[in-house]
């Protein structure tokens, strides 16, 4: 790979980085899980940086070496896993029921904002965007996001629901 498609490729990574951590969170549930599988997705991307033709299908190919990579650990995890006939004495680390319901309040507290806190949060924490970006994007001062936002996530802190 010469250094102009090198460089294509980093800044590619540089402005989706972030979009495409999110999407590998949705498949894995877990932000560490989701950087390892983000990463072995653009090394295979990498190295087929010459034969995509398409740039605009570039997040699509990754997603889809995500999507892929994740069936693939998650059989080879399958396979450490053997039935027996006991039960096991402690209650399993991971609560699937507990985490869904934590998203569904979370989300249900989300709507229940104001529109323009909801935006903020929205944009602070799953967009991942700075303050000044956001500043910028709502045509507001970097004060009236913090405010803003710090309000907003008060108000969810309040939340029966997310405790």
């Amino acid at each position: 790979m010469n250094g102009t498609r090198h460089e294509e490729f980093r800044s590619y990574v540089a402005e989706r980085g972030a979009v495409l951590l999110r999407a590998a969170t949705q498949l894995t549930s877990d932000r560490a899980e989701a950087e390892d599988l983000l990463q072995a997705a653009l090394a295979k991307t990498y190295l087929a940086w010459d034969r995509i033709q398409d740039r605009s299908a570039v997040d699509g190919y990754v997603r889809r070496a995500m999507v892929n990579t994740q069936i693939s650990w998650w059989r080879r995890r399958k396979l450490d896993v053997y039935p027996t006939d006991r039960l096991p004495d402690r209650p399993v680390a991971d609560d699937h029921a507990r985490r869904s319901e934590m998203r569904d309040a979370l989300g249900r507290a989300l709507r229940r904002l104001p529109e323009r806190q909801r935006v903020t949060v929205m944009l602070r924490y799953y967009e991942d965007m700075s303050e000044q970006e956001i500043a910028d994007f709502l045509g507001v001062s970097v004060g009236t996001v913090k405010s803003t936002v710090s309000r907003a996530v008060a108000k969810l802190r309040d939340e029966e629901g997310l405790r």
